[in-house]
Order: C-alpha cells, then sequence, then structure tokens
C-alpha cells in the first residue's frame, strides 16, 4: 500500500471511531485496539499497552495521543497527521452542530434518558479497556502494590495525577535498579 492510500485509511479508521464512540479517549481503546492491531495490523498487539502509557504520560487527550502515535509508527508524519485529523473531526463536526440544538433539546425528558443510557455504555468500554490493560500488566505483588498505591493517592487526594504518574515511574525505575543491583533484575 502506498504511503497516499495508507494514510487515507489512517484517516478513514480514526474518523471512523472518532465518530462513533461516545464517551470520550478511554472508550475508544478497546475500538483502536481492535482496528489497528487484530484487524489492519499497523502496530502489534503487545505494543498497545506501551502505546497506552505513553498517550496517558504525554499531555493532550489519550485518543489523540495514541491515534498520533499509531499514525507516526504506519506511516511517520503524515500518518500521524491523517490519524489525529480523522480522530478529532467527528467530535468537531458534531459538537458544532449540537451546540445550535443542544439547550433547546435537553428539555425533553426522553433526551435526557438517552444521555444516562450512552453513559452505562461508556462505563462498560472502559471497564474493557481497563480489563484488557489489566490482563497484559505484570503479574507481581509490587506492581498490585504500586497499582493499588497510585489509585488511592489519585481517589482520595487532590494530588495532580501527572505527580502521580511521575511517582510510579520513580519508583518503579528505583525497585528495578535496586533488583538489578542486587542481581535480581534480568
Amino acid at each position: 500500500m502506498n504511503k497516499f492510500k495508507l494514510c487515507l485509511s489512517l484517516f478513514g479508521t480514526f474518523f471512523k471511531i472518532g465518530a462513533f464512540t461516545i464517551g470520550g479517549g478511554y472508550a475508544m481503546l478497546p475500538l483502536i485496539q481492535r482496528e489497528v492491531a487484530e484487524k489492519r495490523k499497523w502496530i502489534e498487539e503487545s505494543t498497545m499497552l506501551d502505546i497506552v502509557a505513553i498517550a496517558e504520560s504525554t499531555p493532550g487527550p489519550i485518543a489523540i495521543n495514541t491515534a498520533t502515535f499509531v499514525g507516526t509508527r504506519a506511516a511517520g508524519f503524515w500518518g500521524a497527521f491523517a490519524s489525529t485529523l480523522g480522530t478529532v473531526m467527528p467530535s468537531f463536526i458534531i459538537i458544532t452542530c449540537l451546540s445550535f440544538v443542544l439547550e433547546s433539546a435537553l428539555e425533553f425528558e426522553v433526551v435526557r434518558f438517552a444521555f444516562n443510557g450512552i453513559r452505562a455504555g461508556v462505563i462498560a468500554l472502559i471497564v474493557k479497556a481497563l480489563w484488557g490493560m489489566a490482563k497484559q500488566c505484570p503479574k507481581n505483588m509490587f506492581s498490585a502494590i504500586l497499582a493499588v498505591g497510585a489509585f488511592s493517592v489519585d481517589l482520595l487526594t487532590k494530588v495532580n495525577v501527572l505527580f502521580v504518574i511521575i511517582g510510579g515511574a520513580l519508583i518503579g525505575l528505583s525497585v528495578a535498579l535496586i533488583s538489578k543491583g542486587r542481581g535480581d533484575g534480568k
């Protein structure tokens, strides 16, 4: 496939994902994983967890960061551009259109009920993405304690999540260096 066709395919794929996923980036993750890793093989399935970690660690929405990373891996700069544009265009178009009618539509009870149903579906997609990522995480006591600790700090305090991520990275790096120093590491 030539680069132009690949960029069009990236744009179309991410446009479809952006257009038919409600609930933000975490709800998009299972769809992105299925389309780019399982179906189209633009990235390896084992790479998806790394992509999510990088996308979460960099500034900006996770779906856009993920699309940009996948596009870069598949087709360089223009792939990143096409993937990112494909991800944001549906939201831009939909929000522009909805802004004209949303305020008056929320007066109808059926619209409010529909949004409640959409929220429930979004929660299911987020849990599915979490479950998929949890299955790929290392299964050891340190990882479990670090995950519970990071979750607890985020849930119970007002510490910025960026500091939680940096703290987790520093703790993981420290433990790896200490283990390697003792000969426990790889």
